[in-house]
C-alpha cells in the first residue's frame, strides 16, 4: 500500500482513514442529518464500500479523504480531503469534506478542509481543486466560498435513480496562475 502522509493543524490530526474506523465513520455516515444531500443516512454495508473506496483511492491514485482527528485524542471527527472526480468528462481534483453533527460550527471543517486544499495544491501539485455542492447546502457553499472557491456551472448527477444537481464550485492554485 502507497504511503499516505498525515497533516496536522492546530487542533486537527488528518490522517488516511483505516478499516478500523467503520464504527466513527459509521456515526457519521450513517447520520441522515450529516447526510442530506445524499438523501438518506448510509448502512453499515454501504459505509464499509465507503472506507473500501477510499482505501482504493490511496492504492489507485494515491490521495483520498482523510479521518479528521481531534489531536491527542482518537476522535474521529470528520471526513475531509481530496479525491478524483470526473465531471462532465474532465478529471479533476475535489474537495470533500463530512463532519460529524456535534462538531458543527467549530471551524474544524475549515480548519480541515483548508489543510486539504492545501496539500492538493502543494503536494498532489493540482492546478485547481472543485467542489460539487447541491444548491441547498448552504453550510457547504458557505465553506467553499471561504476557501476561495467560486461558483463555475452546474452539473447532475445520477444517484439511486434521482437527478441531482450540483453546482460545481473551484479555485485555482495561486502559485500556478
Amino acid at each position: 500500500m502507497r504511503r499516505i502522509p498525515a497533516l496536522e493543524t492546530e487542533r486537527l490530526l488528518l490522517r488516511p482513514v483505516t478499516e478500523q474506523d467503520l464504527l466513527s465513520i459509521h456515526a457519521i455516515l450513517g447520520d441522515a442529518a450529516v447526510m442530506y444531500a445524499w438523501e438518506h443516512g448510509f448502512t453499515e454495508e454501504e459505509t464499509r464500500q465507503w472506507i473500501k473506496n477510499r482505501l482504493s483511492g490511496y492504492e489507485r491514485d494515491g490521495f483520498s479523504h482523510f479521518a479528521v482527528m481531534l489531536k491527542g485524542t482518537d476522535d474521529l471527527i470528520g471526513l475531509v480531503g481530496p479525491l478524483k472526480e470526473v465531471l462532465d468528462g474532465r478529471t479533476c481534483i475535489g474537495l470533500g469534506w463530512l463532519l460529524r453533527r456535534d462538531r458543527w460550527k467549530q471551524g474544524y471543517a475549515f480548519e480541515a478542509a483548508e489543510a486539504a486544499l492545501r496539500y492538493s495544491f502543494e503536494v498532489l501539485g493540482a492546478k485547481t481543486v472543485i467542489a460539487d455542492i447541491r444548491p441547498e447546502n448552504t453550510a457547504s457553499i458557505r465553506l467553499a466560498e471561504k476557501l476561495g472557491m467560486k461558483a463555475q456551472y452546474t452539473v447532475i448527477k445520477h444517484y439511486r435513480g434521482k437527478e441531482m444537481p450540483h453546482t460545481v464550485y473551484a479555485v485555482n492554485n495561486q502559485k500556478t496562475d
